[in-house]
């Protein structure tokens, strides 16, 4: 657990010093809804259903992992879809960018190569995500578009909003930020199509797990193993994500005697930060891996893993994308 994580798991003196800024930003957020809401701020539809997948708390709660899924699903029923993304961190110098597996997560952001990369979609990003989705339009022809971490970004309209919740941390002191992890106020999810919970579901919840499932090798992809295959000994577990305990959590469950070496959400890897002093197998994330791979080493290792999800949200998605797609 973070510092922040910590802070914000409680209403502790340190939290509530924090209320002031708190409110501010409460206010601010509520002007700048109101500001699109009202038409101060433009709003953008597009001539395709877009779906935004999002959260209303600042951290990982797998948003991504349901994104690629829905991709997946998506795709089974005869849409076209395409992604559009922040790129968060991303450094490129113009936008928007396209994305493919192969470009550099410095310059495009680490999730979106992912989901390039996993999800074999057109994948499209920029600060502007109006931007990003004209270029998928544009180049790929897409039918719907899924918006990754979208929630808050109401410049582009939307006909479907899941929000993804952690069942774990939930809404941690229930404060906004930076007093609490809140973006928005937890009546804000009485709003949205779906809420999609990391964990255990409640009612009119769809529960969402993320499985280990293969592991391959950095450096040669075709060399596939087990995750059991390295439970005779101790490896080094490495996560920059934004829970890194629960993936730590998921290879000692799968029998994994393991060194943890969490490291900031969307941490820039150089090779130093893997030289651990020995030749120890070491695991990461599918998400570290697009930023490690320029340096791969023989003992580096990919754990990939799958999102299961209540196959009803698919269905329910589908109904309401093709209500759009006749009512359009």
């Amino acid at each position: 657990m973070t510092r922040l994580d910590s802070c914000w798991a409680e209403k502790n003196f340190i939290a509530g010093l924090l209320l002031p800024l708190a409110w501010l930003f409460t206010a601010l957020a509520a002007l700048r809804r109101a500001a699109y809401r009202l038409g101060v701020f433009q709003v953008t539809r597009l001539p395709v259903p877009v779906v935004v997948v999002g959260n209303i708390t600042v951290g990982g709660t797998g948003k991504t992992p349901l994104t690629m899924w829905l991709v997946q699903r998506l795709r089974a029923a005869g849409f076209t879809p395409g992604v559009v993304s922040r790129g968060y961190g991303g450094r490129a110098a113009t936008w928007p960018q396209w994305v493919t597996a192969g470009s550099d997560p410095v310059q495009v952001g680490d999730e979106p190569v992912l989901i390039a990369q996993r999800a074999a979609c057109p994948v499209a990003v920029a600060p502007r995500r109006v931007a990003a989705a004209r270029m998928l339009l544009e180049r790929a022809h897409c039918d719907v578009l899924i918006c990754d971490d979208g929630l808050q970004h109401y410049a582009l309209a939307r006909d479907v909003e899941i929000a993804v919740i952690d069942a774990a941390r939930k809404f941690g002191n229930g404060w906004r930020l930076p007093a609490g992890p809140l973006r928005e106020p937890v009546t804000r999810l009485r709003t949205v199509d779906f809420v999609v919970m990391h964990g255990t579901a409640g009612a009119a919840e769809f529960a969402m797990q993320l499985e280990l499932a293969s592991v391959y090798n950095l450096g040669d992809t075709a060399n596939l193993r087990d995750i059991t295959s390295f439970c005779g000994g101790v490896v080094h577990a490495v996560a920059g994500i934004g829970r890194p305990a629960r993936f730590f959590q998921q290879l000692r469950v799968a029998g994994v005697q393991l060194i943890e070496h969490p490291f900031p959400d969307h941490h820039v890897y150089s090779a130093g930060d893997l030289n651990f002093g020995d030749d120890l197998p070491v695991l990461m994330t599918e998400k570290d891996a697009v930023k490690c791979r320029t340096f791969a080493a023989a003992h580096y290792w990919v754990v990939t893993a799958q999102a299961r999800v209540d196959e009803r949200l698919a269905t329910l998605v589908i109904e309401k994308l093709k209500k759009v797609s006749v009512h359009g």
